[in-house]
């Protein structure tokens, strides 16, 4: 068994094109070799800045070989009249590689035609390999490629090296000029190379020892982490890790060296959010907190090199920080300065979206929203809701917001505390933005939580009414996880307001407006739009697909209440049961659907007793009667998991009515009453759910 590594040296990528990139690669050439009947071992990927490395042990050196059978055209094609075969017959075996008389007529159940048996595979897999190494290399996907020279091949960055082994034996292939062979680089200053690698199994001792490369990114976080913490520990406190940032500083690097640096104490004044904003979104570095939470006058970048002298290395860093530093305490201090008053004005010059007005406008309509929404939820915070959204806005022509745009909101939230606005106010401005994606957490106050539905809904209000609509990929004002947000929010906190009601009071917040869809228009897609969100969410919790589009299909107004159902139903859905008792129910449902388009009889769920004459219906009748109070008491408690077990209840009583009586007589008066007799059934039914989308 053999070992191969193909390595793509190329100038830096950036960071975020990492996520995946080295992976894809292993994909590839992974579906590569099983089309080609490769068998191998482990598949092993990794990525520097300047490289994209695939390792894969045990590889055989030949393809399986296999028996084939290939079937050709049909005999009375393949053969003439006088059992000579034809040029039909011919050309297939010599398609095939063989003579006609290695050949055979098979008999199927479609007739007889003319095949062969033959064997392949075999061939060397250090002959296969050049082609697949092609083929996987283009094929790499890239958020934005380069071309570079006169050449059409794009790639993430200019490729300067390949390394292509098979144990000892160079795999030949050329790409962008570049030809293949076993010279790698190494770190650009402490291991530059080239270096030549006699054997595939030299390759990581090689990149390690000479090329001063770190190659596996997660060993590369590990040692950051480590050293981080021992320098953060030197000077007693701990460092504020950011996840997504040491991802990013792992792909900046192929040689992590950790450092300590210090700012003047001074800048502590500043909030924290600013200080490390500072630190992460400019510096690439991390801050280093005290046992409470506060800030030390200490920070951790990660250089790519050993420096020859650290001291000096540090005071340039420090240096570049606190000139960062230095811009954001006077933003700080000038927009203490200012009142909110002040921003609220510029705000009127600051657009929105084309032709649904300023930012000014915007903070109008969330003030009237957000009061509105408090009216469902807590009165007694309305004027609090209501200030939040005026205000939600101001700090977008703050100093400090212009020149750090990551932070607003944030700044928002801690300048209405600075200025006496309610803590209620100020932790609504602060959480406005979340959740910032599916994964993000929702605000965790009730005030930031209705200050960010309001936010959310008035963007879709007004999008849908302009009719921009997100179409497959394309969502350019993230409507999509604005709906999302909403949902989310609503569960999360347990809020039960009319999603429909919510809706329209966002469209209503609107003045004159030249819409391209009407209200009603943009409002019947607005809801179809968060049926689709909220199908992804319940399937994301891991519910079937046929369960939340039944569940949904009876209304998720109630977005609470949907939720609930969904749990109750599939929940249900798990019973010995349940596929007899949908069959009957989705009987019923069909049966009023049918008659109900039909519209030339009025079902109104009204029945008359006197006109039940069979015993089956007079007992479904009575059944429905018996259980009406237990109904509305469990309907009134949400109790949706007790309201599936009156169903089940229920189902006997239905079965014998569809066993024993004829539902489409011919007497008009009988039809009709024993139609809305199954009509206030299934207006019960269809509270819980839509049993006609579901499949058993």
């Amino acid at each position: 068994m053999s070992r191969f590594v193909l390595e793509i040296g190329t100038e830096e990528i950036p960071a975020r094109f990492f996520p995946r990139l080295h992976e894809e690669l292993g994909e590839l050439v992974h579906t590569a070799l099983a089309e080609a009947k490769v068998d191998h071992g482990e598949v092993k990927t990794f990525a520097t800045p300047r490289r994209i490395v695939l390792c894969i042990e045990d590889v055989c050196a030949q393809q399986r070989r296999e028996e084939e059978l290939v079937t050709g055209p049909p005999k009375r094609i393949a053969y003439g009249e006088d059992g000579e075969p034809t040029k039909a017959g011919l050309g297939f075996a010599k398609t095939q590689g063989v003579s006609i008389e290695d050949c055979y007529i098979l008999e199927t159940e479609k007739g007889e035609y003319l095949a062969v048996r033959k064997m392949t595979g075999g061939n060397r897999t250090a002959d296969l390999l050049p082609a697949i190494c092609e083929k996987a290399v283009a094929s790499l996907q890239f958020p934005k490629k380069m071309r570079w020279g006169a050449r059409e091949f794009g790639f993430g960055r200019p490729i300067h090296w390949f390394v292509a082994l098979l144990d000892d034996q160079v795999i030949p292939f050329t790409i962008a000029d570049v030809t293949s062979g076993r010279s790698t680089r190494g770190h650009r200053v402490m291991g530059h190379g080239p270096f030549e690698i006699a054997d595939a199994s030299q390759y990581f001792d090689v990149i390690r020892d000479k090329c001063q490369v770190v190659l596996d990114a997660d060993e590369r976080k590990a040692l950051i982490r480590a050293e981080g913490d021992r320098l953060a520990t030197s000077v007693g406190g701990s460092v504020v890790w950011n996840d997504d940032l040491l991802d990013e500083v792992c792909g900046l690097v192929e040689h992590p060296v950790v450092i300590l640096g210090d700012f003047d104490a001074s800048f502590l004044d500043v909030p924290r959010e600013v200080l490390l904003s500072s630190m992460e979104g400019h510096q690439k570095s991390f801050g280093v907190e005290a046992s409470d939470g506060s800030l030390l006058p200490h920070f951790i970048p990660v250089l790519n090199i050993e420096p020859k002298d650290p001291a000096l290395v540090k005071k340039g860093w420090e240096r570049v920080l606190r000139a960062r530093l230095e811009d954001a305490r006077f933003f700080w201090k000038a927009d203490l300065e200012t009142e909110a008053d002040t921003w609220l004005g510029k705000l009127d010059n600051v657009i929105f979206l084309g032709p649904l007005g300023s930012m000014g406008d915007k903070t109008r309509r969330l003030e009237r929203l957000c009061g509105w929404l408090a009216k469902q939820t807590d009165p007694s915070m309305e004027k609090d809701i209501a200030r939040a959204g005026r205000l939600s806005k101001a700090d977008l022509v703050s100093d400090m917001v212009g020149e750090f745009d990551e932070l607003q909101g944030i700044m928002g939230g801690i300048y209405a505390a600075k200025h006496g606005e309610s803590e209620a106010v100020a932790k609504a401005l602060y959480e406005q933005y979340l959740p910032a994606g599916p994964d993000s957490p929702v605000p965790s106050s009730l005030s930031g939580a209705l200050l960010s539905m309001a936010d959310k809904a008035d963007t879709l209000a007004g999008c849908f009414g302009l009719n921009k609509v997100p179409t497959g990929a394309n969502d350019t004002y993230a409507l999509r996880r604005a709906a999302l947000g909403i949902c989310r929010i609503a569960l999360e906190h347990n809020l039960r307001i009319d999603l429909d009601a919510f809706l329209r009071q966002a469209q209503e917040g609107y003045g004159d407006i030249n819409w391209k869809l009407s209200h009603d228009e943009a409002f019947d897609k607005m809801k179809a739009f968060f049926a689709n969100r909220l199908k992804a969410y319940f399937q994301g919790k891991g519910y079937e697909t046929l369960v939340v589009e039944s569940a949904l299909g009876a209304g998720f107004s109630d977005l609470w209440a949907a939720a609930a159902r969904v749990d109750a139903l599939s929940t249900f859905s798990k019973a010995d049961d349940f596929e007899q008792a949908v069959l009957t129910f989705k009987r019923a449902a069909n049966i009023i659907v049918k008659q109900g388009s039909k519209g030339d009889i009025a079902l109104t769920g009204d029945y008359t007793e006197d006109l039940l004459i069979e015993d089956a219906e007079k007992a479904l009748a009575a059944r429905l009667k018996e259980i009406a109070p237990k109904w509305e008491e469990l309907w009134g408690k949400d109790d949706f998991a007790s309201l599936m077990g009156l169903l089940r209840d229920l189902r006997p009583d239905v079965d014998a009515f569809f066993d024993n009586v004829m539902v489409m007589c011919k007497e008009d008066d009988l039809r009709t009453n024993r139609l809305n007799l199954l009509t206030a059934l299934v207006s019960r039914l269809g509270l819980l759910a839509d049993f006609s989308a579901l499949q058993v």
